[in-house]
This record gives C-alpha cells, sequence and structure tokens, in this order.
C-alpha cells in the first residue's frame, strides 16, 4: 500500500472527525447562499448586518471582529430552529426549568427571570417616581397612576419553586403614597387582577395583559371616576389565535401553549399625528382602531391602535377628553375608554420628544391617565419627560 492509500485509510478511522468538517462546511456554504435577514419576525428583534473594517489600527480591528462574530451569530443559516432545538435540549433533555432567560412555569406560564433592580434601573425608578410627583403637582386631581404587576405577582404559585421574583409590592405600595402624597390618585389594580386570576387576565407566552385583565382594571378605574363603564354585551367580540408573544421569542419551548387574542368590533376612528413640535399638532392620518392585517404575522398585539405611536386621538362616543401616558399596556386598554370620552388622546415617549404642558394647555382635558407595566416603568428611559415643566 503507498503512502497515499495509508493516509486516506488513517483519515477514515475518524467518522465523527470527518462528519463534523462535512457539517461544518455545509453550514459554511449554506450560509454563504442564504441571503441576509435585517429583522428576526419571531424574535421580534433587528439582527446585525455585515459589518465593514474602518481602519487598520489595533482598535478598529477588535470592533470588526466583535461586530463580525455578532453578525455570523445573528445571520447563521436556520437559525429560527438552532434556537428551537436548544430551547429543546434545555427543557426536555436537560430538565430545564427556565430557557432564554424565561422562567416555565405551571399551567404552560412563562415569565421573565426578574430577580432584583438592575443597576441602570435603581436609577431609572426613582427618576420616574419623581416625574409622577411632578405630574401631580402640576395638574392636582387630574392625575391617575396605574402601574399593572408583572403576572408572576398574580400568579406566584405557578412560578418555578426556589426561583426567586422580585417585591414589586414593596415598590408599588412607597408609588402609591408618592403619588398621593404629591395630589394624584393610584389607581391599585392589584386585588382586582387577584380577584380574577381563575380567568384569562395574561397571556401564557407574552409579558403583556389579555383584554379581559385590562377590561378588570378599566372598571376599577370607571368605579374610581364614577364612568359607567363600557359594555361588552353590546359589542360584538372578535378573537385571533395562535398569538406566541415574546416570552415565546426568548424560551421557544416545543410545547408552549399558544394565546387568543379577543378585541371588540369598534367603528371608532384613530388618527396617528405627525409630530413636529409642543402641543396639538394638525397633520395625522385618520384609520380604525386595529391594524388587522398584525394578525397574520407573528405580533400579533401590535394590532391594537397600530402600535406605539408618540401621539395619537380617538374618537369616542362619550363627553371630554383624557390623556393616556402610556407604554403597550394601555393599547387593548385605551379602546373601552370609548364609552366614557369623546376625544381619547395617547402618547407614548417612546416615539414623542416632548413635555406635556403645551398639549395639555391646547386640549384642556378632563383627566390624566398615566397607564404602565411596572416592569416597564421601573426601567423607561423616556418618563422623565412627563415632569419637565413646558
Amino acid at each position: 500500500m503507498d503512502k497515499h492509500s495509508k493516509r486516506s485509510a488513517s483519515i477514515f478511522r475518524y467518522p465523527v472527525l470527518i462528519a463534523f468538517t462535512l457539517f461544518f462546511a455545509g453550514l459554511f456554504l449554506l450560509d454563504l447562499v442564504t441571503p441576509d435577514r435585517a429583522y428576526s419576525e419571531l424574535e421580534n428583534t433587528t439582527l446585525s448586518q455585515r459589518p465593514s473594517l474602518s481602519g487598520v489600527s489595533a482598535d478598529g480591528l477588535n470592533k470588526f471582529f466583535t461586530a463580525y462574530t455578532k453578525y455570523v451569530k445573528d445571520q447563521v443559516a436556520g437559525r429560527d430552529n438552532w434556537v428551537a432545538l436548544q430551547s429543546t435540549v434545555e427543557t426536555k433533555v436537560m430538565q430545564k426549568e427556565q430557557s432564554g432567560g424565561i422562567l416555565l412555569g405551571r399551567q404552560q406560564m412563562m415569565f421573565p427571570r426578574t430577580y432584583g433592580l438592575v443597576s441602570s434601573e435603581t436609577r431609572t425608578l426613582p427618576k420616574n417616581t419623581a416625574a409622577l410627583e411632578a405630574l401631580c403637582q402640576r395638574y392636582p386631581g387630574k392625575v391617575n397612576v396605574m402601574l399593572v404587576p408583572a403576572a408572576s405577582a398574580i400568579y406566584p404559585e405557578n412560578v418555578p419553586a426556589g426561583a426567586p421574583l422580585l417585591d414589586e409590592d414593596r415598590y408599588l405600595d412607597s408609588l402609591s403614597d408618592a403619588v398621593q402624597a404629591a395630589g394624584g390618585r393610584f389607581v391599585d389594580v392589584r386585588q382586582t387582577l387577584t380577584a380574577h386570576k381563575d380567568e384569562y387576565i395574561y397571556y401564557r407566552t407574552d409579558h403583556h395583559w389579555t383584554s379581559t385583565g385590562a377590561y378588570y382594571a378599566y372598571k376599577l378605574l370607571c368605579d374610581t371616576l364614577g364612568l359607567t363603564p363600557f359594555d361588552p354585551s353590546a359589542h360584538t367580540v372578535l378573537t385571533a389565535d395562535g398569538f406566541y408573544g415574546t416570552h415565546y421569542s426568548k424560551a421557544r419551548t416545543p410545547d408552549a401553549e399558544p394565546d387568543t387574542i379577543t378585541y371588540y368590533d369598534l367603528p371608532n376612528e384613530l388618527t396617528i399625528y405627525s409630530v413636529s413640535g409642543p402641543g396639538q399638532p394638525a397633520d395625522g392620518e385618520t384609520t380604525g382602531l386595529y391594524d388587522t392585517a398584525k394578525l397574520d404575522v407573528y405580533d400579533k398585539y401590535a394590532m391594537f391602535l397600530h402600535g406605539n405611536n408618540g401621539l395619537s386621538r380617538i374618537k369616542g362616543d362619550g363627553t371630554g377628553r383624557i390623556l393616556v401616558i402610556k407604554d403597550s399596556y394601555a393599547n387593548c386598554f385605551a379602546p373601552y375608554l370609548t364609552a366614557n370620552y369623546a376625544d381619547i388622546d395617547v402618547v407614548d415617549f417612546r416615539n414623542y420628544n416632548y413635555g406635556l404642558d403645551k398639549l395639555i394647555a391646547d386640549n384642556d382635558y378632563d383627566q390624566l391617565l398615566v397607564l404602565y407595566s411596572f416592569d416597564s416603568f421601573k426601567s423607561d428611559p423616556y418618563l422623565y419627560r412627563a415632569g419637565a415643566a413646558g
């Protein structure tokens, strides 16, 4: 046997090495012919694009290779399937009770792994509390604050045993005291949600409450303000099945139970304004309350109010005006207010780079409602704008 034949024979003694080599070579070739994606709908995140080398210095090379490593990870062929496979191995083979930073609880519920305030939140939470106090002081008797607890605070028995959780009650109690001392009303939804915890009030695979949970909180607001609540029985209820939310996009467990989105067939108009300065803008696009095209994509919850617009107005069937300062928890809540007000203005500071005083002066609102989940309230870097005069 010649040397070439001996060398070939020795290579075939390592079939596992050959298999891995062929696998990674095939994956490399597949990556070359697979177009890069700008966005992962399943993970609801923007994917890294191929970086360019800005310089040949040590710092430039280091930044390039760091960015390139992230680019290769984000653009690997079959990324969604690899993420799902990892989750399956972790939860079914290794029997883990968490995956992708998500706790896998009882009743098919998923919870974010939130053990305490992170360093940025220890700075942001006091700033946002001060912003609420300033808003209440500028508009005494008009400001209503509703901070919604996470599902884990309502369903602690469904959280995996031994998983430490953030004590939200301590912070919510403190916020309640601060708001009331500043002349506002704290609409505490904790007891109301707990009283209805046997109903479908939080999504299993997503961080939001359902339209049912939002309705019970809305009724509590009506009781607080002496309003007659929206009557669900007087409207046609619509549903959309197959909703997998933000928690599922991280955990991707194979046996996750999809959620159902519920909404009411309302004819009310929604105007999304083009905002270029403080106060009430004149230009906007008028449409319906729901972007039903979103029911055909992954992020179905974005159908409520067409997502998180900077400033929009819902035309209601009642009288007077209310301003809702919110995160996305208010998106399925705001349609109920059509039963009570003629104009429901909605501000999301993620896309509204101004204070509120000019807008409030232009519209002379009867009430202001600050509606956030506590999870986003403690970390929102833009809510300070509510406290800024002007």
